[in-house]
């Protein structure tokens, strides 16, 4: 009961922080993984970790009216801002939706694409994320994330620091750990589109990087 009060807790915190800084000018992002992501018309997209719904409004243009976009965010301040753009901008084919990622609300098989933006270093179970990312995704679906790793493990004093969380580092894993991670959820390929030197933050170094897969099919190609 304890370790569930303290999960509350932090959900309630970080809900706070972000939806603060819906309305700031502060720059969550790390990459620019919808740069890449090559969204086709009629496709299905998610954007994990939406904010303010730029990235999504982005895909929802190149997807087209027979396509669609699902904006994923826990934040009720960012919610609320994507949403009015949204309308402002008269975009119809995008939805947004307040949801966490370790347990996203969209059905299996549902996406073509999925992209990210220095998003899912934030979650305390970034396996439950990874395992959603391959949830949802159909066969050959394929997913674009910009994210950090970290060279050495981060040090306690910095998970819960404000300024290292707003930069995005205060959570990330080690290079071997997320790639380890990937393989577990199920994708056995990864394609490293872009990754930085090694740069200095508190402690310790990290980098920045690009990373693809595809969700191959489960078909054993033995019958037929």
């Amino acid at each position: 009961m304890k370790n569930e009060n303290l999960t509350k807790e932090s959900s309630i915190e970080i809900n706070k922080r972000y939806t603060d800084l819906a309305s700031s000018d502060c720059c969550l992002s790390c990459g620019g993984a919808v740069n890449y992501a090559e969204a086709k018309p009629y496709e299905v997209c998610v954007d994990l970790g939406s904010g303010r719904g730029t990235d999504a409004l982005r895909l929802a243009e190149s997807v087209g009216i027979n396509g669609h976009v699902y904006g994923i965010d826990m934040s009720d301040g960012m919610i609320d801002k994507a949403i009015k753009t949204a309308e402002r901008m008269e975009v119809k084919n995008v939805s947004f939706i307040k949801s966490e990622l370790e347990h996203i609300d969209l059905k299996s098989n549902i996406a073509d694409l999925i992209i990210s933006n220095c998003t899912i270093n934030h979650s305390s179970n970034k396996q439950a994320v990874w395992n959603e990312v391959y949830r949802i995704l159909n066969e050959g679906g394929r997913f674009v994330v910009s994210d950090i790793y970290s060279l050495s493990p981060i040090p306690d004093e910095y998970k819960n620091d404000p300024v290292a969380i707003a930069e995005c580092w205060a959570g990330s894993v080690t290079r071997e750990e997320y790639l380890n991670q990937l393989e577990k959820a199920g994708f056995s390929s990864v394609n490293i589109i872009e990754e930085s030197s090694p740069y200095s933050k508190g402690k310790v170094m990290v980098s920045s990087w690009t990373i693809a897969a595809v969700k191959k099919s489960q078909s054993c190609g033995c019958c037929g």
